[in-house]
């Protein structure tokens, strides 16, 4: 089954400094019927306006994913991490027992990123926190797993068992991914636009994906796209 969610049906957040999509309930979005989607419990599309950012601020027993589409952003957190990650580049905490971390964008331009919350297996794990580099060449007309659960092949790894996807289509290219038996997949358009099983979906559109066995995407023009994999719900 495939459920087309459009950007303008999606919750919404301006603050000023801070431009925000809600895929899923979050802050002063709530809708009890669009709370998680398996073991993914928020993915947020924030613009952070330059020289801002989220200060200090605490996290447990959540995994966090941010994937910088553009901009810069610039973490620092409570175990003396520092660093800062452009556009197609992975940062990662299982936040465990705790962490604090603050967020910023330091640049004179605008931060585009999406933050995605993932439930651990459970509760009390080791607090991991890391990045990875990727290049654009990695994912060009390509499928590049940039995260996986630790028995799988990625350069990040979670405690939890999920797969994250990310390519960018020239005009015309395919792309092609089957689908194991009991498995869903959560599908963000983050540029550009791009046909999904012949479904079309634009800018900032998603599709939740269950009892398919396989995608079929054509990029309707430049498309950059995601997409997450996990164990179906019951």
């Amino acid at each position: 089954m495939l459920k087309k969610i459009t950007k303008e049906s999606m919750g919404k957040s301006d603050l000023g400094w801070l431009q925000s999509r809600f895929h899923f309930s979050f802050a002063e979005y709530r809708n009890p019927e669009n709370v998680n989607f398996g073991v993914l419990r928020v993915l947020n599309d924030d613009i952070i306006a330059p020289h801002s950012g989220f200060d200090m601020h605490p996290h447990e027993n959540m995994e966090i994913v941010t994937y910088i589409v553009d901009g810069e952003i610039t973490h620092k957190d409570s175990m003396g991490n520092e660093e800062t990650l452009k556009r197609g580049e992975v940062q990662y905490m299982s936040a465990g027992n705790g962490v604090v971390h603050a967020e910023y964008n330091m640049s004179d331009k605008d931060l585009r990123s999406l933050q995605i919350w993932i439930y651990p297996p459970k509760k009390g794990l080791d607090t991991l926190y890391g990045s990875y580099r990727y290049k654009e060449d990695e994912r060009k007309n390509k499928l590049l797993n940039i995260i996986s659960p630790q028995s799988g092949d990625s350069k990040i790894k979670l405690y939890q068992d999920v797969n994250f996807y990310v390519s960018e289509l020239d005009v015309g290219k395919t792309i092609d991914f089957d689908i194991k038996e009991n498995r869903q997949i959560y599908y963000i358009q983050i540029e550009g636009s791009a046909n999904i099983n012949s479904i079309e979906l634009n800018y900032g559109d998603a599709m939740e994906i269950t009892d398919e066995k396989a995608l079929n995407i054509i990029a309707n023009e430049h498309s950059h796209f995601l997409f997450i994999e996990m164990q179906q719900s019951l």
